[in-house]
Parts: C-alpha cells; structure tokens; sequence
C-alpha cells in the first residue's frame, strides 16, 4: 500500500516539529543506524511534501541501496535520479556530487549488464 505523502500545507514545514521535519529526522536516524531501507521510506515521505533537502538524501541512500542490491539496481538508480535532479537546490556543491556519484552509478550499472550478457566460453 502506497504511503499517503505529508502535505506541508496541513502540517507545516518548519523547524516548529512538523510531521515533515519528523519524518525527514527518522530518515537521518535510520540513515546513522544504517537502516538504508526505513531511511529511505522516510525521506521519501518528507521528500513527497516537498521537503528539498530531504531529495537529495532520498537520491543519495537510494543509490547506495542500489549498490547492495545489484538485480533491483535500475530501479532504485532510476528513483534517485528523479529525486536528485528534481530537488530544488540541484545546482548546490553537494547535489552536484550527487549527481557525479549517480552518473558513476549508472556507469558501473551497466558495465555489469554488459559483463552478464556476454556468452561464456
């Protein structure tokens, strides 16, 4: 079952404790305690009510969970891709990193498929 995004229009998105910046600080939490899939859910959530920073993290473990997981790697790449590029401040110093991370990503993703589909002999 899809997860109902947050509204920042119904909840607020400030430092004031809001449900987005509750769900964007369980992302960190889980993100430090290297659950990269829970981490993920949340700053999709805070990310979804468009919380720009909360993108870019959501674009980077995404891409880190694609390296762990190479069959679901096209799928989770395309997903941090969207998020990274969708972000406001795409054009930041550190966004940019994530997007050369991700471009590098994408690279190593499809070397593997060119390895894997080469006949053995």
């Amino acid at each position: 079952m899809p997860v109902r995004p947050l509204s920042p229009g119904a909840v607020g998105d400030g430092p004031d404790g809001s449900l987005v910046d509750l769900a964007y600080g369980l992302g960190e939490q889980y993100e430090r305690e290297g659950d990269l899939e829970q981490a993920a859910q949340w700053y999709r959530r805070a990310a979804e009510a468009d919380r720009g920073r909360a993108a870019l993290r959501l674009g980077d473990v995404l891409g880190r969970l694609a390296d762990e997981r190479p069959p679901a790697s096209e799928r989770l790449l395309a997903e941090a891709t969207r998020w990274i590029a969708g972000a406001p401040d795409a054009t930041t110093p550190d966004a940019i990193e994530l997007i050369t991370d991700m471009l590098n990503r994408h690279q190593r993703a499809a070397a593997r498929r060119g390895l894997e589909a080469q006949p053995a002999g």
